[in-house]
């Protein structure tokens, strides 16, 4: 076992010692080391209740014959980090929780690991990590949380409040029904309900084979969930007390090109967050797979999509999915069209992909379409390619509102809450395309989500009359014609940078194209003018963070090579 290395021979005596102190007794060396890497912190609903998570899967662990050691990473909320200089931190957090979960497993040489994250960068974070270390690994999330209904009894989300804000800036929505729908739309504990970047990466989880079937879509706080902990439980026991097992499910054998390919498919079939894109290109560097943003679009030619959840349809959310038959039906549906959709792979169940999803039925077709009734023939992804995002711009498909394909007057905004600021004061009209720009992973820095002024244009009635484009990244929570991680970014000297108001912006989201007509010589011209803003900071960590980071078409990861 790896835990030989601090617990075994003469040499380890000191270190046995210490583990005696934390109630270790004589049997418990011969067992597996399990580590239970808990995301557990209580100001973000989807994790105040995993320590109670941890303690069921802890007590499973010792029942099967193992030793579980559990530890904790940080985590920020989005929603309420949301819409000011919090934001910044949130992306800056997926890399310390990726180091935090290298750190204490190979400084104390664990044989496998369960990681029970469930939002945002949290999820993709302890991907990363994990894939460094390299041992069997389990994720099992929190789960999703239910939808609230407002008092006539209409499905509502935490998507719902944010686009209220709008409505009532707009003056169309009262302050009684503002609080009425700010007192339902998150009604329990989990990851908010509808399929934003926290369930789009838990369903991508069950997707890559690295969590069991049911992750995404059972509901939190339910002995449905407590079975799928104590399942995975056991799972982790039979594999780490196994040398054959151990060696045969380390992570990068299960999560590797083949499950990466995966993911970006049903991704497409599910209309999942342009978040993902981000993740997954970081979790793709962190396994060593050789995958470009252009492989996206290759994908997403093959793939129907079939699955519409809020905020891109604001009746179904999670749970509904898991009625009609979860994320193995997506899957399952998927593959009668051919074309070779999805790769069999070995998953962390010991099935491979193919084996897993064999037997799955969609249970209603009204939530789960049939590849004979899709809501596209296309995925609801795609990344636009012109003059004006030479490396790449992420686009949600799904939650387009209004003509894919469009030609506005460029408004221009350094910065999110210039753009709040100036949505709110009405400088926003009808065929406008709004620019926020110095938002990308250096730029911010830190690349924050900007679900205020995209849910402020749909609150405002301006959901299919404006397209937004952005240097920044979206929440999951974001719909309408909202394109991001423009690359280059501003602060880079990319051309989004270069932009004045009134430009003209031409997308066409079915060409893949993102361009401003401006001749090579205006764009030249502008080149040899222009110096990227760069802002004052006081955090160290953001300093630091500015310093090593990589723009958005490389998954905003840190560079490791600095000579």
């Amino acid at each position: 076992m790896r835990s030989d290395e601090v617990k075994k021979g003469h040499q380890r005596t000191p270190h046995r010692s210490l583990f005696r102190a934390t109630g270790l007794v004589d049997a418990d060396f011969d067992k597996p080391f399990i580590g239970v890497a808990n995301s557990y912190i209580e100001i973000i609903p989807g994790h105040f209740f995993l320590d109670r998570v941890s303690r069921v899967i802890k007590e499973e662990i010792k029942a099967n014959g193992c030793v579980p050691f559990e530890f904790n990473t940080i985590g920020v909320d989005d929603g309420i980090a949301m819409g000011h200089d919090g934001m910044l931190f949130s992306l800056p957090s997926r890399e310390i929780i990726a180091n935090s979960i290298e750190t204490v497993m190979n400084a104390h040489k664990l044989d496998a690991m369960i990681a029970i994250p469930n939002c945002d960068k949290i999820v993709p974070g302890m991907i990363m990590g994990a894939l460094r270390v390299d041992v069997p690994t389990i994720f099992v999330s929190g789960g999703p949380m239910k939808k609230g209904y407002t008092k006539d009894g209409t499905p509502i989300d935490l998507a719902t409040a944010f686009e209220a804000v709008g409505k009532h800036e707009a003056g169309e929505m009262t302050d009684e029904e503002l609080n009425d729908i700010e007192c339902n739309a998150c009604p329990s504990g989990g990851s908010c309900s509808g399929m934003f970047t926290a369930n789009s990466m838990n369903t991508l989880m069950e997707a890559m084979g690295i969590a069991l079937p049911g992750n995404g879509t059972i509901l939190a706080l339910t002995k449905e969930r407590e079975e799928l902990y104590r399942k995975a439980a056991r799972r982790i026991c039979e594999i780490a007390k196994s040398e054959a097992k151990t060696k045969k499910f380390k992570l990068k054998n299960i999560l590797n090109e083949n499950a990466v390919r995966n993911a970006f498919a049903v991704d497409m079939a599910m209309g999942g967050s342009s978040n993902t894109v981000l993740h997954m290109l970081a979790i793709a560097k962190e396994a060593n797979v050789n995958f470009n943003l252009e492989d996206i679009n290759h994908i997403s030619k093959k793939v129907s999509h079939i699955a519409k959840i809020s905020p891109s349809l604001s009746t179904v959310h999670m749970e509904d999915i898991n009625t009609a038959g979860g994320v193995n039906a997506v899957m399952k549906e998927m593959t009668k069209r051919g074309d070779n959709i999805l790769n069999d792979n070995l998953t962390i169940t010991g099935e491979t992909v193919l084996e897993k999803i064999k037997d799955a039925t969609i249970k209603d077709t009204s939530v789960i379409h049939t590849i004979e009734n899709p809501y596209s023939e296309v995925g609801g992804l795609a990344i636009l390619y012109g003059n004006l995002a030479e490396e790449g711009a992420v686009i949600k498909t799904a939650g387009i509102i209004g003509d894919r394909a469009l030609t506005g007057t460029a408004v221009c905004f350094d910065g999110q809450q210039e753009a709040i600021d100036g949505i709110i004061g009405g400088k926003v009209k009808a065929g406008n395309v709004v620019v926020i720009r110095y938002e990308g992973p250096k730029g911010g820095p830190g690349m924050q989500e900007m679900l205020a002024p995209t849910s402020l244009i749909m609150g405002m009635g301006l959901g299919d009359k404006v397209a937004l484009i952005t240097d920044g990244r979206f929440s999951g929570a974001t719909r309408g014609a909202s394109i991001g991680h423009v690359s280059p970014e501003a602060a880079e000297g990319g051309m989004i940078g270069l932009l004045k108001d009134g430009d003209e912006i031409h997308i066409d989201v079915d060409k893949y194209i993102l361009s401003v007509n401006l001749s090579d010589e205006e764009i030249a011209k502008r080149k040899a003018e222009f110096t990227p803003i760069k802002k004052e900071l006081k955090s160290s960590w953001l300093k630091q963070y500015r310093a090593l980071v990589t723009n958005a078409s490389n998954g905003g990861v840190l560079k490791t090579d600095l000579f």
